[in-house]
């Protein structure tokens, strides 16, 4: 991340929104995302910037990255040449009628030839709002650079994927989470344990964004940043109460699954969904054999499409765990 910001010592953790405040404004200052990096930093050197299409999972540094090639191709100048939309705010023709198509026709940068236009989100869409993006990308081609950002790039039509220039974004690593947490916890005169740490990176789950977040929101205490303190707030169970409920669904004792998932929904408060993705992302940490992991990934799967199609969460996670203490 960037030092170009410095705290001054210990703030107070609610006076500033730390996500932007960190944020880093030089590619070189990304985190986790080097080739991506070393790709886009070439484009600016040959000053031949394409458009350009981001797809990946979220808090893990598109709009950054968007940003920063702004800030270095524009200089203290970017937020002249920069125009960024949320497509999920606007998901109609009317926004590209309007606001991308007017920026495109009014916007000239006298030292590079062209503007940047971010879209963020570009997946929300709909069919006929690309249709006319695509029309209006051929239009201004000369005078305006599009950066696309989406979490699934399955989503954007062809003909928009094939003017772009691709980049899939990954999930950060646990190694540059926590090197960035470390940093920010420095900086802010927060205490932060080893397990804390842990936690942290647990619940980021590879998202830059979250684990900054939940940082902050834990030190808003002014105590010390520990397990307990970043559980609580991120709304995450611990991996051993998810493997503890797995492994007494897997030995046929499922009253006592169902109580610890009955804890977890109603008392530490998750969500069902967060569940299901704890669950998914533990498979393979529990001590099960290959059977019972095939088993369980498949009954996660069920549960995840039957929920996300708007079933019952808790009834469809009893299910999927009394599916598990029957089989045999």
């Amino acid at each position: 991340m960037s030092d170009a910001e410095d705290s001054g010592g210990a703030a107070a953790p609610g006076r500033e929104v730390w996500i932007e405040k960190y944020r880093p404004e030089t590619l070189d200052d990304i985190s986790g995302q080097e080739n991506i990096v070393d790709r886009l930093s070439s484009y600016i050197e040959q000053d031949d910037l394409p458009h350009l299409l981001f797809s990946g999972p979220a808090g893990i540094g598109k709009t950054t990255a968007a940003q920063a090639v702004a800030r270095e191709i524009y200089g203290d100048n970017w937020q002249q040449n920069f125009l960024e939309l949320n497509a999920s705010d606007q998901r109609g023709i009317d926004v590209v009628r309007d606001r991308i198509k007017s920026f495109a026709r009014e916007s000239f940068s006298q030292d590079h030839g062209h503007t940047i236009i971010f879209l963020d989100e570009a997946d929300s869409l709909t069919s006929d709002a690309q249709s006319a993006l695509r029309r209006t990308m051929e239009q201004f081609s000369d005078n305006t650079r599009f950066v696309l950002s989406c979490n699934y790039s399955s989503k954007i039509i062809d003909p928009i994927q094939s003017r772009c220039a691709v980049f899939r974004f990954s999930p950060l690593s646990d190694e540059a989470v926590t090197e960035q947490i470390q940093q920010i916890a420095a900086r802010e005169g927060i205490e932060l344990t080893d397990d804390g740490m842990e936690a942290l990176v647990y619940a980021a789950d590879g998202d830059m964004r979250r684990a900054i977040n939940s940082l902050q929101a834990a030190a808003t205490t002014g105590g010390v940043v520990d397990e307990q303190a970043v559980y609580e707030i991120t709304a995450t169970a611990r991996p051993e109460e998810i493997e503890s409920m797995v492994a007494d669904a897997l030995n046929g004792d499922f009253s006592k699954a169902r109580a610890t998932l009955d804890t977890l929904l109603t008392e530490t408060g998750i969500a069902g969904g967060d569940v299901i993705d704890q669950l998914h992302r533990s498979v393979w940490e529990f001590d099960l054999s290959d059977r019972e992991a095939v088993r369980l990934l498949e009954r996660i799967g069920e549960a995840d499409y039957r929920i996300t199609e708007g079933a019952n969460e808790q009834v469809q996670l009893e299910a999927l765990l009394a599916s598990l203490a029957l089989d045999d």
